[in-house]
């Protein structure tokens, strides 16, 4: 998406330290997010979303999981590291300053969006645009900012959407089928189709599901601009200025535009 809406990215805090679990080959789900935070949420050495948990010593020497001891590889450096042909000192540096924790934001992760429809499932509102020729359509539009819309472009479909915090700050942005996340987040968590954003414990801020090569469901997130926020819950769209839900609305186009809010 252009960055003519005037937003950035935040930059990122260092995560908290960890503790040593009991033995077992299943990583408790605390030590999995501690690995997360310190790691910035992807792969130490390339910043992918798409992620492997790894003992840096190898699991059969040492048996526990210690959160420090522990990293984050993407499936390919996590196979070369199994292989022998990516030392481990190169992990350790790489896991002593990830790449994600460097930048602030995530490296970007391509979407493999495709054909001639669309759906988009905003808590329980559904819209569907078929696409007859190339065409930019805006499903959400606030205050003249395009922040959810599909794009057909030389055979292509492209999705763009962005979502933020409570404050304002950019959490998700996705760019013509490119995915980056803030590491500014407490957890950002990528499991199958579904990302997570959290800002505490159980406190879930934003939740997609990308069902490529044609949909995306937004279960809870926040869409702003201007100082006009559209909160997604998981059964309704609510309105903060005008206290409106908008719940269960269905629609199906092949033109013209889906939400406007000014």
């Amino acid at each position: 998406m252009s960055d003519t809406c005037g937003i950035n990215m935040p930059h990122t805090a260092q995560p908290k330290g960890g503790f040593v679990s009991p033995k077992g080959r299943n990583i408790p789900e605390p030590i999995k997010r501690q690995i997360r935070q310190r790691c910035g949420f992807g792969c130490v050495i390339c910043g992918l979303p798409l992620y492997e948990y790894e003992h840096v010593r190898e699991w059969s020497i040492v048996k526990q999981h210690n959160p420090e001891d522990m990293t984050l590889l993407c499936p390919t450096h996590h196979a070369e590291k199994t292989r022998g042909l990516l030392p481990v000192s190169d992990v350790l540096a790489a896991n002593g300053s990830p790449h994600n924790l460097r930048l602030g934001i995530s490296e970007a992760f391509p979407l493999r969006y495709s054909g001639d429809s669309c759906l988009v499932n905003v808590g329980s509102n559904r819209l569907m645009h078929d696409f007859t020729r190339d065409a930019v359509i805006p499903l959400l539009t606030i205050r003249g900012c395009p922040v959810v819309r599909v794009k057909k472009q030389d055979g292509r479909l492209l999705l763009s959407l962005r979502i933020f915090d409570k404050e304002g700050n950019l959490l998700l942005d996705v760019n013509d089928n490119e995915l980056i996340f803030s590491v500014d987040s407490w957890d950002v968590e990528l499991v199958g189709r579904r990302l997570t954003i959290r800002e505490g414990l159980g406190a879930i801020l934003a939740q997609v599901e990308f069902y490529a090569p044609s949909a995306i469901v937004i279960n809870r997130g926040i869409f702003a601009y201007d100082g006009f926020q559209v909160r997604v819950a998981a059964d309704h769209i609510f309105l903060e200025q005008y206290g409106i839900r908008i719940s269960k609305s269905s629609a199906r186009m092949n033109g013209g535009a889906g939400f406007n809010f000014n």
